[in-house]
């Protein structure tokens, strides 16, 4: 995403953040959760957000970058409607239905919760986020609690991201299903992530003593608890792949990235012997 809209997001979500205790500029610490720290499910402040945004117009440019459009499309309910081509086809199963245009709600993705999950089967794939050739993108929601997943079909046609389709499907049919699966139980249980975590893992995080660096080490199982993320993202959560057909594979570096205030972390997972494992965290 280019910096200058990431600039313009953090602005018009921190207006909004302003009554939070935590500040848009405050640092982290290795401990603090991006999640804890995002807009909670408010609707007076999407409300909010979304009149900021329909009030800014969405610049020329953001069609170069798929990551600077949807937040714009997912923010600006009056943009989202001139971006869908309808009657639009949704996808369940062996059945096709049309939405027509007066039948379409305002889909906000994450916007609501601050923050979003990105998940990759290698580092190449991280890169087409910044690869303005990329003409064809989904973006999933992932309700891990229902065993179901949604994916909105975006693909550039003319120089414009348009919304062209809709196709859901039960969670075993998804590419990365057996990882989401594992996932599900390593966000909710903290005995299950000892288990799941390779001895060691690496480590990658602020440096307590000094806010400007980071520190590296290794993670043991026993120590876990004290470099654990204290609240990953469960429940429902998101995944947006850019172009390519995903590989599969057994490796996923699960991202996890916050809209206003620029914190990131990253855990990467490897199959190993037949189990996912925990085998670099980045916070």
């Amino acid at each position: 995403m280019k910096k200058a809209f990431v600039l313009v997001i953090a602005v018009l979500l921190c207006s909004i953040m302003t009554m939070q205790t935590t500040s848009c500029t405050d640092k982290k610490t290795g401990q603090d959760s991006i999640v804890s720290d995002s807009l909670d499910s408010d609707t007076t402040a999407l409300d909010s957000l979304e009149k900021i945004m329909e009030e800014t117009p969405m610049p020329k440019t953001a069609d170069e970058l798929f990551d600077d459009f949807v937040f714009n499309f997912a923010g600006n309910s009056k943009l989202q409607r001139t971006r869908i081509v309808f009657p639009l086809p949704v996808v369940t199963g062996k059945k096709t239905s049309m939405i027509q245009n007066n039948q379409w709600r305002t889909e906000h993705f994450f916007m609501a919760q601050g923050y979003y999950t990105l998940i990759f089967d290698n580092r190449r794939q991280m890169a087409l986020g910044k690869d303005t050739s990329v003409n064809h993108v989904v973006v999933e929601k992932i309700m891990l609690n229902r065993k179901a997943v949604k994916q909105y079909v975006f693909n550039r046609t003319d120089g414009k991201w348009m919304l062209t389709g809709i196709v859901n499907q039960g969670l075993s049919q998804n590419h990365n299903a057996s990882f989401l699966n594992f996932y599900d139980k390593f966000a909710n249980d903290t005995a299950y992530q000892i288990a799941s975590l390779n001895n060691p893992v690496k480590f990658t995080g602020p440096d307590p003593d000094d806010d400007f660096a980071s520190m590296t080490g290794e993670i043991a199982p026993e120590t876990w608890l004290a470099f654990a993320p204290t609240d990953m993202p469960r429940g429902t959560i998101y995944n947006i792949m850019y172009g390519e057909k995903p590989a599969g594979g057994n490796e996923k570096i699960f991202c996890l990235r916050g809209i206003a205030n620029g914190q990131e972390m990253e855990m990467t997972f490897k199959k190993i012997g037949g189990k996912w494992k925990l085998t670099k965290l980045v916070q």
